[in-house]
């Protein structure tokens, strides 16, 4: 059964280290994410990846919270450069919301929030990237705006 969910009682904030399982739950709460993560992990991998992202002021991971329970998560990673006349670009990346509540607008909401910090930042454009099965998705973020402008490609090491 789907709980609809109230926007106006939604709150974001910077995740700590407390949230890590609830976060690693998210991450695996979809068809790519539970074949490559480890739910419940204690293994320090995760720790420690998650105290680089919180020491580095570059790196917000936020949380979206409704009624004290964490139901989404995303990561911002503010990036410098030189294009775009030295402009600062805000790179969205693993997009999360539980399950039970998709399809209620959260997303969106929560996309949002990002880029309202985006701006807050200073950043002049703001990116993201979505797997290529992800097809639902993609069109989540066509309808904020987003154009799939460039080609993207990764290289396992």
């Amino acid at each position: 059964m789907k709980v609809q969910a109230d926007l106006s009682r939604l709150s974001t904030r910077r995740a700590v280290r407390q949230d890590l399982p609830r976060l690693l739950e998210l991450i695996a709460d979809d068809d790519l994410g539970k074949n490559r993560e480890g739910v419940g992990s204690e293994d320090a991998c995760y720790v420690e990846a998650f105290e680089r992202i919180t020491a580095d002021d570059n790196q917000f991971l936020m949380v979206a919270e409704l009624d004290g329970r964490i139901i989404a998560m995303q990561q911002v990673t503010f990036i410098p450069g030189l294009s775009r006349k030295g402009s600062t670009r805000a790179m969205i990346e693993s997009v999360r919301v539980d399950g039970y509540l998709r399809g209620q607008g959260i997303g969106h909401w929560f996309i949002e929030q990002a880029i309202a910090l985006a701006r807050e930042r200073g950043c002049q454009l703001v990116q993201l990237t979505s797997d290529k099965k992800r097809i639902q998705a993609h069109r989540f973020y066509g309808s904020m705006g987003f154009t799939a402008s460039h080609e993207g490609f990764k290289l396992q090491l």
